[in-house]
C-alpha cells in the first residue's frame, strides 16, 4: 500500500503549488509529496513548507518522507511547529487581540534575545506563543496542544517545565528560561511605560534589576527607545 499522502489519486485542488526559495525568493513548483526542493536560481535546497511534519509521529509511512533528509533540514521541523502553534494560540485567544499582540512581541522580542544568547529558539518561541494560555504553574494546555501537533517529547517537556517555573523562577534556571523571561518582561515594561513612564537612570536601574541577559538588557534599551 501507498502513503495516501504521496498517492495522486487521493490529492485535492492545490496538490501542486508555488513557494518562494527563502534564500532568494524565486518561485519553486513544489508537489505536496516533495519533502525538498532545490532552488534553480540560487541552489538553495529548503523543507516544503506546507508538509506537516507531525504526522512523523504516529504514520507508518513516516520513513518514506523523512528518511532522505539531512539532519540540517530536519531541524527545521521545530521552525514549522513553532509557526502551527503561534496558529493555536490565535484560534485559543479568538478575539482578545491584546492577549494575542503581546504573545505576537512576546515571541518576536524572545527570538531576537536567543539570537543573542545562543539560547534554543524552538524552545523559546514555542514557550513564548503557549506562555498564557496557562494558569499559574500549569501545562496541561500546552502538553495537549504540542502532542496533538506532533512534537518531539524531549521538546515538549522542556518547554513545559520552561513554563511551569514562569512564576517561581530559582537561582539556576536554563538559558531558555532567562531569555522567555526577559522578553515577557520587555513587553511589561511597555504598557508600563505608557501608563507611567520612567526613564533616564531610573530606568536603566529597572532594567538591571529585572532582566536576566545582557541580549535582554540591550534589547530593551532599544525597544524603550533609551
Amino acid at each position: 500500500m501507498k502513503c495516501p499522502g504521496q498517492d495522486s489519486r487521493y490529492w485535492k485542488p492545490g496538490a501542486i503549488f508555488e513557494a518562494k526559495c527563502p534564500n532568494c525568493g524565486h518561485a519553486i513548483e513544489f508537489f505536496q509529496d516533495d519533502t525538498t526542493r532545490l532552488c534553480k536560481k540560487c541552489g538553495h535546497r529548503f523543507v516544503n513548507p506546507q508538509m506537516d511534519f507531525g504526522c512523523a509521529s504516529y504514520c507508518k509511512y513516516a520513513e518514506q518522507c523523512l528518511g532522505s533528509l539531512s539532519p540540517e533540514l530536519l531541524a527545521q521541523r521545530d521552525d514549522l511547529l513553532k509557526d502551527r502553534v503561534a496558529v493555536e494560540m490565535k484560534r485559543h485567544f479568538k478575539k482578545d487581540f491584546q492577549k494575542i499582540g503581546a504573545a505576537m512581541r512576546r515571541a518576536r522580542y524572545a527570538e531576537q534575545i536567543a539570537k543573542e544568547e545562543g539560547a534554543n529558539p524552538a524552545v523559546i518561541l514555542t514557550a513564548a506563543y503557549l506562555y498564557e494560555m496557562e494558569n499559574s504553574g500549569g501545562t496541561e494546555t500546552a502538553r495537549q496542544i504540542l502532542t496533538r501537533l506532533g512534537a518531539k517529547e524531549s521538546l515538549i517537556d522542556e518547554v513545559c517545565h520552561t513554563i511551569a517555573r514562569k512564576d517561581q523562577p530559582g537561582d539556576r534556571e536554563t538559558l531558555e528560561f532567562k531569555v522567555l523571561h526577559d522578553a515577557t518582561e520587555i513587553v511589561r515594561m511597555e504598557e508600563r511605560q505608557r501608563e507611567a513612564p520612567v526613564s533616564g537612570q531610573n530606568l536603566e536601574v529597572l532594567l538591571d534589576g529585572s532582566l536576566l541577559t545582557a541580549g535582554g538588557r540591550d534589547l530593551a534599551r532599544k525597544v524603550l527607545s533609551i
